[in-house]
């Protein structure tokens, strides 16, 4: 009797199905007790390499798992870190010690009070610099804004009294003028002589201003092509003072017409110069104060 010969053309036996679902001759062959054993042994080498398969895909589906965990886990770590590669168990690296070099610390310290102008200006003392009309009162002309004057004579004393007039003599000499300079311009028929009195003092140049009142006049200056003015006609005066320096102005016609409150041209004239004055004697501060803090 030959085992297996009548399962020949039929499919085998299943280990994986159950025995209801077997073909009717393998059931035929259960029902007479006689089990093929070669295809019992083909079913389980089978079932053994379904497994084996089972085993790898299996493994090999986990390290991939295991993988993508590891790789976002890496990811959602440097998600929040600004660098993307800083460990997220580590502190950022303004929290580390040493992790930022510290400016350098200096001393405080401060710069020297800028030098007055006006300080050197106010006494004898400090203003040393070399002074004339010249000096004071440069060029042949003199231009302010759009009105250009002509220069003409100029003069300089120590008599300060000789070069005033009206109740300014006595002022000059009471508050200690030591010097008197003039100079005159021209201008349409208009002329003005400008006159700066040189004290020791801030204070009695200051005093020397306060004393003088309306009759307090300095005397015109004529000369080179201009005609003497002022001599008994109506003119204009100003008296200020600047530092150890008092300034005068007197303007008036040279035809010898009287100066009234209408003849704005005299007003304007007067007191462009007044004002040049005013301007030369401060440049003159500023020039020496400027020298002073650069030696």
């Amino acid at each position: 009797m030959s085992y297996g010969q009548g399962g020949q053309g039929q499919p085998p036996w299943d280990p994986w199905k159950p025995g209801s679902q077997q073909t009717p001759q393998w059931n035929n062959q259960r029902s007479t007790g006689n089990p093929d054993w070669a295809a019992m042994a083909e079913a389980s080498e089978t079932r053994n390499k379904r497994r084996k398969v089972l085993f790898i895909v299996g493994g090999a589906l986990a390290t991939i798992a295991v993988g993508t965990a590891v790789a976002m886990a890496v990811a959602g770590a440097g998600g929040n870190n600004e660098a993307g590669n800083q460990p997220s168990g580590l502190p950022a690296s303004a929290d580390i010690p040493g992790a930022t070099t510290p400016a350098p610390s200096f001393e405080p310290t401060s710069a020297p009070p800028p030098l007055d102008p006006k300080q050197f200006i106010a006494s004898a003392d400090k203003d040393t610099a070399p002074l004339s009309p010249d000096i004071l009162f440069p060029g042949t002309q003199l231009t302010m804004g759009n009105r250009v004057y002509r220069k003409g004579p100029t003069a300089d004393t120590k008599d300060c009294a000789s070069a005033a007039k009206g109740t300014l003599p006595p002022v000059l000499k009471k508050d200690g003028c030591t010097r008197f300079m003039r100079v005159t311009y021209i201008k349409d028929g208009i002329a003005v002589t400008v006159g700066v009195g040189v004290f020791d003092t801030e204070a009695q140049a200051s005093k020397a201003k306060a004393d003088a009142d309306k009759k307090s006049i300095i005397a015109s200056l004529p000369g080179n092509g201009i005609k003497a003015f002022c001599d008994s006609a109506v003119c204009r005066s100003t008296t200020n003072a600047y530092g150890r320096y008092a300034y005068f102005t007197l303007s008036g016609f040279t035809n010898g017409k009287d100066v009234t409150t209408k003849d704005t041209a005299v007003f304007t004239t007067g007191d462009d110069l007044a004002e040049f004055a005013f301007r030369q004697i401060s440049r003159r501060g500023q020039a020496q104060a400027s020298a002073a803090a650069n030696r």
